[in-house]
């Protein structure tokens, strides 16, 4: 059994990487979350979307997500990793 996430990657004055979610058992799962975070994933920055588009890539575990807003567009990569070593 794995430790798996669903991260976020994005530049906001610096390179940023956000855990969405911790925890999960299976790739399965993390997979599953990936796809519901499509939708609902929210920068923290305050950001009126009016457009949302979402890119798959060719590994089918990584998605880029824009979003466009009233003033801004913001981008940020979704995907899995797993947890391989915490020593």
């Amino acid at each position: 059994m794995g430790d798996w996430v669903v991260i976020a990657d994005y530049y906001s004055d610096v390179h940023r990487t956000e855990f969405i979610r911790r925890g999960l058992e299976t790739r399965e799962q993390a997979l599953e979350a990936l796809r519901e975070a499509l939708h609902t994933y929210t920068p923290s920055k305050k950001i009126i979307e009016k457009r949302r588009q979402v890119y798959r890539f060719p590994d089918q575990e990584t998605y880029l997500v824009v979003i466009t807003g009233k003033l801004t567009e913001w981008e940020c990569t979704l995907r899995i990793a797993e947890l391989i070593s915490d020593s």
